[in-house]
């Protein structure tokens, strides 16, 4: 389930969310004129943007930090590497 959070369905039948998007978006709006909502505003976001490896470095040293890790590096002006 994680995986598929992060790749989306792995069968492409299974992607009934659009179809229920829809229908809740039809039963929401029939509900009065409160606010109009959109089908996407009831599908979930499958992809997302890719890292650049240097937002990864930055993800890998807050996680080294946290865990109370250190950083050695060759080059005393750069951070981590």
């Amino acid at each position: 389930m994680a995986y598929e959070k992060v790749t989306g369905p792995l069968d492409s039948r299974l992607r009934t969310d659009i179809a229920a998007g829809i229908v809740a978006a039809t039963v929401a709006n029939s509900q009065g004129p409160k606010r109009k909502v959109k089908p996407s505003d009831f599908i979930p976001v499958w992809f997302k943007r890719r890292k650049s490896a240097k937002e990864i470095w930055q993800d890998v040293l807050k996680a080294n930090a946290a865990l109370g890790g250190s950083v050695v590096s060759r080059d005393p002006t750069q951070e981590g590497g």
